[in-house]
């Protein structure tokens, strides 16, 4: 077995390091007050080949693996978790159902103008009533002459503010049944869809939507992939997305660990810096041996992703550890700052919040031990 890197994967970790730190950081403190997303990144990522990453050069893509998607969040992530959010609903989400489910005319429509930026995506699922249970979705669509009417509502979508298409889940047959669930490519604006910005208190630039749909039209060349029952791609796209996200998790709690590591080799009490006491030493000696663990876990499942023997309850292991281990890295990052870790002058807090996102967000904790329980009796 092969642990390291390739040489490739190192450039697409130091493409994508350079591009956050001179292009990304500078933004993002006004981008997390403002609560809003500089859309003049999505086509200097499309630029650079990184929202095409997971996909061939014929489709128009990057024609890179797993792994690299992972490297490029993971660095993301270490600079700002609002921005890979959006990256991340967009690039994958948001167009990974179209490339794999999808028409040609949908594809050359949508999912390739969505790899140069000059598309932004969003993936609409998620309900005030329904939460993680994808079966119990509401949402539904009726269909009329030449087209379907959508009614319904969808609740927390990234970039649903600033998108120009949803991909939008609906039930189009009344039995709780997975053929009953399709998704739909809806372009906006829709006079049927009335978008509200919501304000968070984690991933604050990464602009997220309360969406109410009334009586919208969707013509039929916009049912993904021509036909209904497109069930299994939503669980195709969430499983292998729950690896992708465990990188985003890892990426912040290396930025936790640095920061916090930084801070107790400069901050002194009593002439030596607070690195020196075993009780600061021991904590970080805790967080770096979680991130290692969560970092092999989450490139294991990307190696497998690739190789396609990826399941539902490894990635929902995968997921659980990171998400968790990145909320109590950065917690311990707070306390290890002390009284300087709830000030904005310092990233900690910020990444925290971050970081409570994602034991909820994409499936919550408890879905994913939902998951992995019943594997257990298989």
């Amino acid at each position: 077995m092969d642990f390291s890197f390739s040489s490739e994967h190192q450039q697409v970790r130091e493409t994508t390091r350079r591009f956050c730190q001179t292009e990304i950081a500078p933004l993002v403190r006004q981008a997390d007050e403002s609560e809003r997303f500089p859309r003049q990144i999505f086509p200097r990522w499309g630029e650079l080949g990184l929202l095409g990453v997971r996909y061939p050069e014929a489709d128009g893509g990057s024609g890179l693996d797993k792994i690299s998607d992972c490297i490029i969040r993971e660095e993301l992530s270490y600079v700002s978790q609002g921005f890979a959010a959006s990256w991340s609903a967009h690039t994958h989400l948001g167009i990974w159902p179209i490339w794999r489910a999808g028409t040609p005319e949908q594809k050359e429509r949508f999912f390739r103008p969505a790899l140069t930026g000059r598309r932004i995506a969003g993936f609409a699922l998620s309900e005030p009533e329904a939460g993680s249970n994808i079966r119990a979705l509401k949402t539904r669509a009726r269909k009329v002459a030449g087209g379907y009417r959508l009614d319904g509502a969808k609740l927390y979508i990234t970039n649903a503010p600033i998108a120009d298409f949803l991909l939008l889940a609906a039930r189009t047959a009344p039995a709780l049944k997975p053929e009953a669930i399709s998704l739909f490519i809806v372009e906006l604006p829709n006079p049927g869809l009335d978008i509200r910005h919501l304000d968070k208190e984690g991933i604050r630039c990464s602009e997220t939507g309360m969406i109410h749909i009334a009586d919208a039209f969707v013509p039929d060349d916009c049912l993904l992939g021509g036909h209904e029952g497109t069930y299994p791609i939503i669980l195709e796209s969430l499983a292998e997305n729950r690896v992708g996200v465990s990188a985003n998790a890892l990426g912040m709690a290396r930025a936790a660990f640095d920061a916090a590591l930084g801070f107790a080799r400069q901050r002194q009490v009593a002439g030596q810096p607070i690195l020196k006491y075993q009780a600061i030493a021991h904590r970080l000696a805790d967080m770096s041996a979680e991130i290692e663990a969560a970092k092999w876990m989450v490139y294991h499942g990307a190696w497998r992703v690739d190789r396609g023997t990826l399941d539902a309850a490894t990635a929902s292991r995968i997921k659980l550890i990171a998400s968790e281990t990145a909320v109590r890295v950065s917690e311990q990052a707070i306390r290890i700052h002390g009284g300087a870790g709830i000030m904005r002058e310092y990233p900690v807090g910020r990444i925290h919040r971050d970081a409570l996102v994602y034991v909820i967000g994409e499936g919550t904790a408890e879905i994913q031990r939902n998951i992995i329980a019943r594997a257990l009796d298989d």
